[in-house]
């Protein structure tokens, strides 16, 4: 179902959108501001989608063990030296 519905474009969106029409890549400025609104709807979704996974990770982050940044600073130069030592790098 579509549902007509009266908007505002700057004279440059519209002339954007109709060069885009004039070029053959939509057939309507009218399908050119539908794929804009469902582009956007779909950016947001990804938005809210990552907001959660990352609130997520936060919350499993926060209730696993804390390090210390003297423990994190020892065992950055443990895997450091490791990865020196494997690939026989000299100071």
């Amino acid at each position: 179902m579509t549902v007509k519905s009266s908007i505002s474009l700057t004279d440059e969106q519209h002339a954007f959108a109709r060069t885009l029409v004039e070029a053959g890549r939509f057939p309507s400025v009218s399908a050119v501001l539908q794929q804009g609104v469902d582009l956007l709807r779909r950016q947001m979704e990804d938005e809210a989608l990552e907001r959660a996974a990352l609130i997520d990770i936060m919350a499993q982050r926060r209730s696993g063990a804390f390090v210390s940044g003297d423990e994190m600073d020892s065992r950055l130069k443990r895997m450091l030296n490791k990865k020196l030592q494997t690939h026989a790098v000299r100071d």
